[in-house]
């Protein structure tokens, strides 16, 4: 296993991201656009998992939640409202320090950490990791991380662009290209299809239990699909 799975360069890019994080309209604006779809299939797989009224609006009440690669907060923040102790973690200080600040304006107890998830202690009943694997040093040893910081009877859920033509043309040659996405955000060679997911999650001790794909149509926006050739959600438990 590496040392670490922070890869500087990365944090540093997303670092620079910091100041305009919460801004619908700044350089984070697609996680804007996004966190509500990936917001919607994390729910969805918390009732079905645990059994949960999806009427409730704190299904996570008593669950302890993990979001690696939180960013400034934008699903951690829900996390809590669902009713979860959440701690975040991210790679890069600028954000965290954005995030601290972001979850005490509106009263949000939040335990956030600038730093590896390698380093971490405990065990979480839900870990996210959400466009996170294709950033990281080693993404099978940062899974392997992730299992090891799950509970008995705990969830993961992640997401990430898949390694496909279509991914490259609209999120870095045309995303990238035109600004909706901050230049240099994503290398394609670092794109992970979801069958090499699977078999990381199952290394690393884990079962897949569902993939749903995160598509866009000029009707629709992005949504969540059948069709992951653009980006995915996965969700995994202790096999």
């Amino acid at each position: 296993m590496v040392a670490s799975s922070i890869v500087p360069e990365e944090a540093e890019h997303f670092g620079r991201l910091a100041s305009d994080w919460w801004d619908p309209t700044g350089r984070s604006a697609m996680l804007h656009k996004l966190n509500p779809v990936r917001l919607k299939y994390v729910r969805d797989q918390i009732d079905q998992h645990w059994q949960v009224d999806e009427c409730s609006r704190t299904p996570l009440a008593g669950k302890r939640a993990l979001d690696v690669g939180c960013g400034a907060g934008l699903l951690a923040e829900p996390l809590a409202r669902l009713g979860a102790r959440v701690t975040g973690i991210d790679a890069s200080p600028e954000v965290i320090a954005v995030a601290r600040d972001h979850a005490a304006r509106h009263g949000l107890e939040i335990d956030y950490r600038a730093g590896d998830v390698q380093e971490l202690q405990g065990r979480f009943d839900l870990i996210t990791a959400m466009e996170v694997v294709e950033h990281v040093a080693e993404p099978a040893a940062f899974v392997a991380a992730l299992a090891k910081r799950l509970a008995r009877d705990g969830l993961i859920v992640m997401s990430t662009p898949n390694a496909t033509a279509m991914s490259k043309l609209l999120m870095i040659t045309v995303a990238e290209g035109v600004g909706k996405i901050p230049r240099g955000t994503h290398e394609f060679e670092r794109f992970i299809a979801p069958d090499r997911l699977k078999m990381m999650l199952a290394d690393a001790g884990l079962k897949c239990l569902d993939v749903e794909g995160i598509a866009w149509s000029p009707t629709h926006g992005l949504h969540l699909s059948e069709d992951v050739r653009l980006n995915y959600l996965i969700s995994a438990v202790a096999a």
